[in-house]
């Protein structure tokens, strides 16, 4: 009768076979097998007629179109009048593209559909290794992750990578752990499991795509990190913070109370970029992380959004800003990309009913630094041609902007042109890609080195600093600009 049978082969040893798996086989005439690399295929009752897809995957572009492609052919052979019995290696439903999709379209068709379970690779991998994968292993399969830039799973806990089935996939596996596991960190390439080929290495990570032994029931087991080393460890550390049985003090935090501490960390964050010192970064990022979770916690228990409400906002937000990445738009070069930025922008506000009531320059937050504002001011501006078109016009505002202040009559007034003089002056820095902020902030820790070399210059000479003259505190001055660093 019409149907597909649907068949798992287990992991490899014809022995671990259920006993339905292998009446079925015993009665039939035919198989179709996904590919007949497995090593049950070897144990099949005699006088089966064996096909595979093997020749699809010689042929595809991409594996997608492979299983497409399997998963229409099977449908049609399961239409016929004797049906189909298709075969997959280990458990139909477990780590098998085809399985799942083709038993949906046979259902959706009404085609008659019976699965006969199979022992899957994961029971034989663990026996091997010796381990239990409960409460936590995550299951990756490794072209996936081949092809991702970091690990899409919580480094603190354990990760079974199947698939890996030559050395070319190992190296790309192990380009990816590698941004965040050290090359040293210890992994187990467990080989042919369930088989009489089982083979368990222990290696370091750098060294898995060395191993001869890589073969089609390859997989890799990756020990966890380290305790605290995942993004929902350090969430639940900030929730029980906050917990009944947590800390007072946070306890008593709202949104408003740690506004001063956020930007604190922000401005402690920018101290130890400017610095360059990388240990301080580390920190400052963490403290400045801290202050992140805490107030998305807050708003979690206030039922106003939570953590993941953030991470899939802003997540759809930078998708949707680069097309000329996540989609077909093509840019040439930074300002393209930054003209286009502004187009999704206005195109956003024009969705939300914006348009009218929020200008280009409205998303630049008041509470910025008043140069970083400026600068900001002024990039936006120029991202919609609102610019100078030569640095020369740039140059002549300041020199316009000089003569307006030498100019002033009042207080007002010079006021307000020592502000056009510096909002001209902070143009000159985006034209010559520095940040006037940042700019300003090292000229402010120079002078203040320069001025304790002054001050400990007096105390060495037994004198107040009121004591010096000026034409002392110049020499002592141009003394500390002769210093490394300085």
């Amino acid at each position: 009768m019409p149907g597909i049978t649907l068949l798992g082969l287990g992991p490899g040893d014809p022995k671990l076979l259920t006993r339905e798996a292998w009446a079925v086989l015993s009665g039939a005439s035919e198989v179709y097998l996904r590919t007949r690399r497995h090593p049950t295929v070897a144990g099949f009752p005699t006088g089966i007629t064996i096909h595979s897809f093997d020749d699809l995957y010689e042929r595809g572009e991409s594996f997608e179109k492979v299983y497409e492609a399997i998963v229409t052919r099977v449908l049609e052979l399961g239409r016929r009048p004797q049906g189909v019995i298709y075969a997959v290696p280990g458990h139909p439903f477990i780590a098998e593209a085809t399985g799942p999709e083709i038993a949906r379209r046979a259902r959706d068709e009404g085609l008659s559909f019976r699965l006969v379970e199979g022992l899957s690779f994961l029971e034989p991998v663990f026996s091997a290794l010796g381990v239990d994968p409960y409460p936590h292993t995550a299951l990756v399969d490794a072209l996936e992750l081949s092809m991702a830039h970091v690990p899409p799973f919580p480094p603190d806990v354990p990760a079974l990578i199947a698939q890996i089935d030559s050395r070319l996939v190992a190296a790309e596996v192990k380009m990816t752990l590698g941004a965040l596991y050290p090359d040293e960190h210890p992994v187990r390439l467990v080989h042919a499991a369930g088989t009489s080929e089982e083979r368990v290495e222990d290696l370091s990570l750098y060294e898995i795509d060395r191993s001869e032994h890589i073969g089609f029931l390859t997989c890799l087991y990756l020990p966890p990190l380290g305790e605290g080393t995942s993004f929902e460890a350090f969430q639940e550390i900030v929730a029980h913070l906050r917990a009944p049985d947590g800390c007072p003090w946070d306890r008593q935090q709202t949104h408003q109370s740690l506004r001063t501490h956020l930007l604190e960390e922000a401005y402690e964050a920018l101290t130890a970029i400017d610095r360059e010192d990388e240990a301080a970064m580390r920190e400052e990022f963490g403290d400045l992380l801290l202050q992140i979770v805490l107030q998305a916690q807050i708003a979690g228990e206030e039922g106003a959004f939570t953590m993941s409400d953030v991470l899939r906002d802003i997540h759809a937000k930078i998708v949707r800003r680069h097309p000329h990445v996540f989609g077909d738009l093509e840019v040439k070069d930074v300002d393209r990309v930054l003209l286009n930025w502004e187009k999704l922008k206005e195109a956003e506000r024009e969705a939300n009913g914006e348009a009218a009531e929020k200008g280009l320059l409205d998303g630049v937050p008041l509470a910025l630094p008043a140069l970083t504002q400026a600068q900001e001011y002024q990039a936006r501006a120029a991202r919609v041609g609102f610019d100078w078109p030569e640095i020369g016009g740039v140059l002549e505002k300041i020199a316009e902007e000089i003569r307006e202040v030498q100019q002033a009559e009042d207080g007002d007034a010079l006021a307000a042109e020592i502000g056009d003089l510096l909002f001209a002056l902070v143009n000159l820095a985006r034209w010559k890609g520095v940040d006037a902020e940042s700019a300003l902030r090292e000229a402010n820790a120079r002078f203040k080195a320069r001025f304790a070399y002054i001050e400990r210059g007096a105390q060495q000479q037994g004198k107040r600093l009121s004591d010096l003259t000026l034409d002392e505190m110049e020499a002592l001055w141009q003394e500390a600009k002769r210093k490394p660093g300085s």
